[in-house]
């Protein structure tokens, strides 16, 4: 730190530079998360100062925090249910599989399992638990299969994980089937939904009526993972654990003898005020009408972005559920770097089949992925052409 400070020109010229070597979203296939809502970004500035780890002190963000989690729990099917604010995914999914140890405290050796397709933050989990996270391996359409989730199960396991909207194939498991385990083995289920969350509800169903079944509507499922700053398209950091029953809510109760209230329940101690304001300001704002035009734009992109990659050869590892798509391609790694050294791309890869995972955001218009493919064919043109002097 300088002894004297630098004036507001020189520092708004230093970050302006800097800002400027961060990638734009425009070039962005790689990321769950985008650019929030212009309404979202006005109410996070407003309540930037409100801290909800002492919500005694800002009674109205804490009053605005009730709302959110009220409008997320009827978008879900629980309109009672409770929760709070997180800062995203990795947090409340420690928090849910905590709320279930907690509750079971009777099992020595506790054990949750989880489709291997599951987040990693579930193995952030089991380090700062110690829980172990059992993975079951999926079917061939890459949903947890079934029969290995019940094959793994035994007394100590205390509850189960499903995921819609899986990270590198936004597949969603049977979490039907798994509530029905779940209530016939007396278990808790947790369901990952924190990037399929603000998508499932707004698919348009054109086939089966259940396949889109995931939230609070099954008896089984007792906690869900939802991240507005997704595609709900609220500020970073903005994430939501929502818990059909107060009880496994108060399974996070920690005493709170110096702040303005008696106990918290989150896991972080301060919490952003400004993300509750601006879930609250993008959900009021855009209604189901919005999300549902938001979503079906992605879904539209979507389909004709398939449509085309199989016109120039590339195929998908599976028919997209939502806006993520992985399409098969010779050397992934390999056409990931060159993407991104010759025409400034950032796309990621799904381990298992190998493939090139594309995340079509809201950022994401018609034109960009047409010029991205052109420039798919290209890189993998060249790759071949490389090969045929090497030989």
């Amino acid at each position: 730190m300088n002894e004297n400070g630098i004036s507001r020109e020189k520092l708004f010229h230093l970050l302006n530079n800097i800002k400027g070597t961060d990638t734009k979203y425009e070039k962005v296939l790689s990321s769950m998360c985008t650019y929030p809502h212009e309404v979202a970004l006005k109410a996070h500035i407003q309540f930037i100062e409100s801290n909800m780890g002492d919500p005694g002190l800002f009674t109205g963000t804490c009053e605005l925090e009730q709302k959110v989690i009220q409008m997320l729990g009827e978008l879900l099917h629980c309109s009672t249910a409770s929760g709070y604010i997180t800062t995203g995914g990795t947090e409340s999914n420690i928090q849910a599989v905590r709320s279930m140890r907690n509750a079971r405290r009777d099992v020595k050796d506790p054990n949750v399992i989880v489709p291997v397709s599951a987040h990693f933050s579930f193995d952030k989990v089991a380090d700062i638990s110690g829980i172990e996270i059992r993975k079951a391996q999926l079917d061939p359409t890459l949903k947890v299969y079934l029969p290995l989730v019940e094959e793994l199960i035994d007394e100590n396991t205390i509850g189960l994980v499903g995921i819609a909207g899986t990270t590198e194939f936004g597949q969603i498991d049977p979490i039907r089937q798994l509530s029905d385990i779940a209530i016939k083995k007396g278990l808790f289920l947790h369901v990952d939904a924190a990037f399929g969350g603000f998508v499932i509800p707004f698919l348009q169903r054109s086939y089966s009526s259940h396949a889109f079944d995931f939230d609070f509507e099954l008896k089984g499922v007792t906690s869900i993972t939802i991240d507005p700053h997704k595609m709900g398209l609220s500020t970073i950091p903005s994430g939501g654990l929502l818990f059909r029953e107060r009880e496994y809510l108060d399974n996070l109760r920690v005493h709170t003898p110096y702040l303005t209230i008696s106990s918290q329940y989150s896991l972080t101690g301060t919490r952003s005020g400004a993300a509750v304001a601006s879930t609250y300001a993008v959900m009021k704002h855009l209604g189901r009408s919005g999300y549902r035009e938001i979503v079906q734009g992605c879904m539209n992109i979507t389909t004709e972005f398939v449509s085309r990659a199989r016109m120039a050869g590339f195929e998908p590892v599976i028919e997209p559920v939502m806006n993520i798509v992985s399409l098969i391609v010779p050397e992934p790694q390999r056409v990931r770097e060159l993407l991104r050294e010759e025409f400034g791309w950032h796309v990621s890869i799904a381990r298992n089949p190998k493939s090139l995972r594309i995340v079509i955001m809201p950022h994401v218009t018609h034109e960009n992925m047409e010029l991205f493919l052109q420039d798919l064919v290209v890189v993998v043109d060249n790759m071949g052409s490389m090969e045929d002097v090497e030989m």
